[in-house]
């Protein structure tokens, strides 16, 4: 007599409940990955917005005045354009973007970091920088280092 099964056993259901798990777990674990790095590739992008938005104000009012150490909202920070691309950093990145001012109001620096670690960094001395951080006191205050 032949004994006719007619379905899944318990162990193979389990098996197979077991590998769906397994290939799900690696997959979410890799859309995390790719999640952070897009975010970080938007912060680059931005920064380099960031930079070609000041030579754009600059150019277009002629002054090199972006504020002072304690305010740095005033002049190119003002421009509604830049403070776009500042919400776009602020939205990507794992920390808001510092932005510097030095003392004479003649020199400005941004940093970042990004979520997968490390800092970026622009001025309107150097352009931008894949590390780095603003510097905010001394004879370099204002510029990337």
């Amino acid at each position: 007599m032949k004994i006719i099964s007619k379905g899944f056993t318990l162990i193979e259901l389990l098996v197979v409940i077991s590998i769906i798990a397994l290939l799900s777990s690696v997959v979410i674990s890799s859309l995390g990955v790719a999640r952070t790095k897009s975010a970080d590739a938007a912060v680059k992008a931005a920064m380099k917005q960031l930079h070609t938005q000041a030579q754009n104000y600059l150019d277009t009012n002629g002054a090199a005045v972006f504020g002072t150490a304690s305010n740095c909202t005033t002049g190119l920070f003002a421009d509604a354009r830049l403070n776009l691309i500042l919400t776009n950093i602020r939205q990507n990145a794992a920390t808001i973007p510092n932005q510097i001012c030095g003392s004479l109001g003649t020199n400005w620096a941004s940093s970042v970091t990004l979520r997968s670690g490390g800092t970026w960094c622009t001025d309107n001395s150097q352009g931008w920088f894949k590390a780095g951080v603003a510097q905010t006191s001394g004879g370099n205050q204002g510029t990337c280092q």
